[in-house]
């Protein structure tokens, strides 16, 4: 089917078919060098007057007032928007005004990107703005931009507000709701922060595969795809903490990976099938080390980005800066549901389940219904930032038990706002233990769960080999960014969320 072509692009398309009858390539070759940026010039410019005789800017053209001779416009670059004056005598020699009259005034449209070169003053009624001396055409923009209009009373219409059409049109989005960059900015700011904050305490970076012969490091069904030239099924990582371990054997005292994982479940407003996690992994530590590391990481991160420890979302404030509280899973759900679970099999489990409502399933094994449990009647109660800890065995196959209770593992999840944000264990180095729990996990996978881990005998021998006391951590970024920008949706923090297929 031909794709339609609406009356605006019909205009657009034939000023580019004039613009090349004038000798004027709409989409130059040549390198067009800027010496600053848009904010540059408005933050510096009051202090420094005569630093700005000469500047080149780029950017898209976002409005303009045309009075005969002379117009005023607006560019908007990467850092933000600035007027521009453009007089006709300034921009075209005398013999030839084409460039304005015809250029500028008639076949350059919102949205094209343009260079100007010229001098930066202040006008009549106090704007700091870049006269005009030449002005050259840099890309012509065929489809118009989705700009608000805001009528005499000060309402705005037409706004580009849509989530489905923001989500997939993200290029759009990023121009003309500049708030939507704000985003983005911090969240490089944060992750630059947490490795920062990493190699300051001397560990690696490192990376690890993507695709692997075995699923391993967490509970969830993965992609699978094909590898021809060896004939082979391959899952795309659902998370990388074995390969990192394998690492810790071979001698490593710290790694840390910033990693993209996959995993193949539902999306709503916090899950993405594909998603960024950071794990790290520090040898001869402990879960309560890591407890105590991961607050401080956080804070650093927190003030780094927000320059303070306080984040408003939603209603509520969080406060990073203080002690974050310690709870253990059996005491959370018995503080939050009102349940104690110690020493419940199964069968038990599931009639608790049913009686708080909870909905569960035949395939689940204890550790499943205790996290299904916490998830539906805890989770939502915690939202200053709580470490939970002391998790049933059977829900961490990877976890150390606990040392005191052999019922429990070594685990804590730091839980903020009511959404788990990071996930820490003293690891299992015991490779008898870890084989074991490999096959447990084998049978509940056996019973139906789709999300059991394989068996990887090969991480089962990199632990035959040896591995010391080992503390790991992993933090989910896109939630954690969704905490510091205020937004309630993973979409919103992704520059490109996954979609179901585009109806035509």
């Amino acid at each position: 089917m031909a794709q339609q072509i609406s009356e605006q692009e019909s205009i657009r398309r034939e000023a580019l078919v004039e613009l090349r009858k004038l000798g004027i390539d709409p989409f130059p070759a040549a390198e067009f060098s800027t010496t600053h940026y848009a904010t540059d010039i408005l933050r510096g410019f009051d202090d420094n007057p005569e630093g700005y005789k000469e500047v080149v800017i780029a950017g898209r053209l976002m409005s303009r007032r045309i009075m005969g001779k002379a117009s005023f416009a607006e560019i908007l670059d990467a850092s933000g928007r600035i007027q521009v004056y453009i007089s006709r005598d300034d921009i075209a020699p005398e013999e030839d005004k084409s460039l304005y009259n015809t250029v500028f005034k008639k076949l350059l449209d919102i949205g094209d990107f343009i260079g100007i070169k010229g001098f930066v003053f202040k006008t009549k009624t106090g704007h700091t703005s870049v006269h005009a001396t030449e002005l050259t055409v840099l890309a012509k923009s065929i489809k118009p931009l989705p700009l608000p209009k805001t009528d005499a009373d000060g309402n705005v219409h037409d706004a580009f507000t849509d989530p489905e059409l923001r989500y997939r049109r993200r290029y759009v989005d990023l121009v003309v709701n500049p708030k939507v960059k704000e985003t983005f900015k911090v969240r490089t700011k944060a992750i630059n922060a947490m490795r920062n904050f990493f190699n300051e305490k001397g560990y690696l970076e490192v990376e690890t595969p993507i695709l692997q012969p075995i699923p391993g490091g967490a509970a969830a069904r993965p992609f699978v795809t094909h590898h021809n030239a060896l004939d082979i099924p391959l899952y795309l990582r659902i998370a990388n903490e074995l390969y990192l371990k394998r690492l810790i054997v071979g001698g490593f005292d710290g790694v840390y990976e910033f990693a993209k994982d996959f995993r193949n479940e539902g999306m709503d407003r916090t899950h993405n099938p594909e998603f960024t996690v950071m794990e790290i992994y520090v040898a001869y530590k402990d879960y309560l080390w890591m407890m105590d590391f991961t607050e401080k990481m956080i804070q650093h991160v927190v003030t780094s980005v927000k320059d303070s420890t306080v984040v408003k979302i939603g209603n509520n404030e969080i406060d990073f800066g203080k002690p974050f509280q310690r709870l253990t899973m059996t005491d959370a759900i018995k503080k939050y549901a009102g349940v104690d679970i110690t020493g419940k099999n199964e069968e038990e489990l599931m009639q608790v389940a049913k009686d708080l409502g909870v909905e569960v399933d035949s395939s689940m094994g204890k550790g499943k219904l205790i996290d299904e449990i916490f998830g539906e009647k805890c989770e939502h109660h915690l939202i200053q930032p709580t470490f939970i800890m002391d998790y049933p065995v059977e829900m961490s196959p990877l976890c150390k038990r606990h040392r005191d209770n052999p019922e429990l593992t070594e685990r804590f999840e730091l839980i903020v706002n009511g959404k788990e944000i990071a996930n820490a264990y003293s690891e299992l180095n015991d490779p008898i233990d870890q084989l074991g729990r490999f096959k447990e996990q084998l049978e509940l996978s056996e019973k139906g769960d789709e999300e059991a881990m394989f068996i990887d005998h090969d991480f089962v021998r990199a632990l035959e080999y040896g591995m010391p006391p080992t503390s790991g951590m992993g933090i989910g970024i896109d939630r954690f960014i969704m905490l510091l920008t205020n937004n309630s949706s993973i979409q919103e923090v992704l520059f490109f969320p996954q979609m179901r297929p585009e109806t035509k």
